[in-house]
């Protein structure tokens, strides 16, 4: 395949790390600002003791990665970094409705979009099963 006929990677496809980055402050705004997203205490107390660059940096550079872009990420893998939140079916949701309107918003072509929602979707094993469990978050209460 010569570089003329070469499919671009969706890194490329969303703007490279300055395209990436610019959907990535907008949802990240969005997700902090997200009524129903913070209605979970985890996510709220993560909001309030992480600042929001800090998780905009994260989030860009996991996508980045997560595109086919250089590897950034200096995250743990996402069933760890949500070992100690509890994360239900319809929180998940919650945060992948809120990453298709960001895309929408921000003019990301909807096979592209699709396609990191894709990836969004391959994770929600790792993040609901990363989670702690009600049971275990009333037994570490106790």
């Amino acid at each position: 395949m010569t570089e003329s006929t070469r499919t671009p990677s969706l890194y490329e496809r969303l703007g490279g790390i300055f395209g990436i980055s610019a959907v990535m402050e907008v949802l990240t705004d969005r997700l902090y600002e997200n009524v129903s997203a913070n209605r979970n205490a985890d996510v709220q107390r993560l909001h309030e003791t992480n600042s929001r660059a800090g998780f905009r940096f994260m989030v860009t550079a996991w996508s980045i990665e997560e595109t086919g872009g250089p590897k950034v990420y200096p995250g743990r893998d996402m069933r760890a970094a949500h070992a100690d939140m509890f994360a239900s079916e319809e929180d998940f949701d919650i945060v992948a409705l809120e990453i298709a309107a960001t895309l929408s918003y921000c003019g990301v072509p909807r096979e592209t979009a699709q396609e990191y929602l894709d990836i969004i979707e391959s994770y929600r094993t790792d993040v609901l099963h990363g989670s702690v469990t009600r049971t275990q978050a009333a037994a570490v209460a106790v």
